[in-house]
């Protein structure tokens, strides 16, 4: 039987007289061994705040590679993060909207502010709309202000926190709400889908380092007329175009707190095929979480420590030193740093902090290359070498005058690389999905470790598609066509 339990920020927020359920304190749930290792949890996540790489944040975050169920998860606070995400959401509501609000006489810009604890409103005459706006974001705590011009609309929804100033009627709904969602089993969101046969790839033709040079954008236009799949280059002002597409592919860098998420979840929503998919990109974008899922499922990777800001201590009988320090979200070797002694990780963790609660320690291995094996639903695709940039321990090297210079390479048959390195590679890339990935990999004396795993690797011509060629685009498209096809069975 699953158990529950509330997550805060501190132990003095949950007041005597809220329902009877065990309580843990963030930095424990983060940090305690005994909450690695239970299963059949759900988490009530109740931090004070949710925002990027905060303790609440990392708490929701974290959950997913234990195994543990929680609310808000983050592909949730992601979307509550931003309007042009939400809005996406909220659109099928507007019937009921205008019938909740039809008797109410109205002026233009005048507000409505209800407070949803899971699930449950004050008002009677808003208890199924708040119920509806529940399912969509299944946050504990929610503000949802309507908007009056020409008529009733949501015009923000946010997160609340439990604070022990709440109101009466606010605190007694929180109590109310909390007692009857813990006595109800699971729910999970709904979702639309639809169908055509266009592909957009996103992409940047501004961004210095992109995942897809020229070179093999057109590839990918070529493989697609092949294969009937008219490939469209599209950019991020076309970002309202989006539905008018079937399917999307990012080549374009991602991140959480950035447009391409925004596009990723949107064609999600709209029912889209779409590389890379949200929630590849949400576990691949965070080192943190990485880490933690390849240490539950035993994929070997090099020894790793979570760091919480505050609670800083030496890496010395530890991991030892050099030691690298990894911010959760930097990508092409940015927000990395290796601290050859005490002081200098002292002086990079500190700077790292500024940025995240959360920082990634790990054991320093050098080689003089990193495996790189891209992966497509399950299946290798190709293995290259990225050799170090000359003179420095990581393959891109970035100068202080923003200049990026990067090592050779070399690409191989996925027959003749070394199977362990194939195998530990297939098994991260499982425990994330079916999408495109790019996994990171070590070969040493002692054997092959993970380093980290990409939602969208580069494809580059001549780099990447060295062996496979032109093939190598026929085989993406292809996957996007047999995902299409699926869904257009399925109708």
């Amino acid at each position: 039987m699953s158990v529950h339990i509330v997550v805060v920020e501190s132990l003095k927020d949950w007041q005597p007289d809220y329902p009877r359920v065990p309580v843990v304190a963030a930095c424990d749930y983060l940090s305690k061994a005994e909450y690695l290792k239970t299963k059949d949890v759900r988490v009530i996540n109740l931090c004070r705040s949710y925002r990027y790489l905060s303790m609440g944040y990392f708490c929701s975050l974290l959950a997913e590679p234990r195994s543990h169920r929680v609310i808000p998860t983050v592909r949730t606070l992601t979307s509550l993060s931003s309007k042009s995400i939400y809005s996406l959401n909220i659109e099928d509501l507007n019937g009921i909207i205008q019938k909740r609000f039809k008797k109410r006489e109205s002026k233009i810009d005048e507000t409505f502010e209800l407070p949803i604890f899971f699930g449950r409103c004050e008002d009677s005459n808003m208890q199924d709309l708040s119920r509806q706006i529940f399912d969509l974001f299944q946050c504990p705590l929610l503000k949802v202000e309507f908007r009056y011009q020409g008529k009733w609309h949501i015009d923000t929804v946010k997160p609340m926190h439990l604070t022990s100033s709440m109101s009466e009627p606010n605190r007694q709904l929180f109590i109310d709400g909390l007692n009857c969602y813990l006595a109800k089993p699971w729910r999970r969101p709904r979702a639309r889908s639809t169908s055509r046969y266009d592909l957009a790839v996103l992409r940047n033709p501004a961004e210095i380092m992109p995942p897809s040079n020229a070179g093999a954008l057109q590839k990918l236009v070529k493989a697609g007329k092949k294969q009937g799949v008219d490939v469209e280059l599209i950019e991020k002002k076309d970002y309202e175009r989006l539905a008018e597409y079937d399917a999307l592919f990012i080549r374009e860098t991602t991140n959480i707190d950035h447009y391409t998420y925004r596009f990723a979840r949107k064609a999600q929503i709209e029912g889209m095929v779409v590389i890379d998919d949200p929630d590849s990109i949400l576990k691949c974008a965070n080192k943190v979480y990485l880490a933690e899922l390849m240490d539950a499922h035993h994929i070997p990777t090099p020894k790793s420590k979570i760091l919480q800001k505050g609670h800083v201590e030496s890496m010395n009988g530890n991991i030892g030193y050099p030691v690298v320090l990894k911010i959760p979200d930097g990508s092409f070797s940015r927000g990395v740093y290796k601290a050859d002694d005490e002081r200098e990780f002292r002086t990079l963790s500190q700077k790292l902090f500024k940025e995240s609660d959360l920082i990634l320690a790990q054991e320093f291995v050098y080689t003089s290359f990193d495996w790189r094996v891209g992966i497509l639903n399950g299946q290798p695709l190709f293995a290259c070498q990225y050799y170090m940039s000359r003179a420095h321990w990581q393959v891109v090297r970035h100068r202080s005058s923003g200049k990026a210079v990067e090592g050779n390479f070399r690409t191989l048959p996925i027959e003749e690389t070394p199977s362990a390195v194939v195998d530990t590679a297939l098994a991260i890339a499982k425990l994330i999905g079916d999408g495109l990935y790019g996994v990171d990999l070590k070969q040493t004396e002692n054997g092959v470790y993970v380093i980290e795993i990409n939602d969208n690797p580069n494809i580059d011509a001549g780099i990447e598609d060295h062996v496979l060629g032109d093939r190598l685009y026929q085989i993406i498209i292809g996957e996007f066509v047999r995902r299409l096809d699926i869904r257009r069975e399925s109708r």
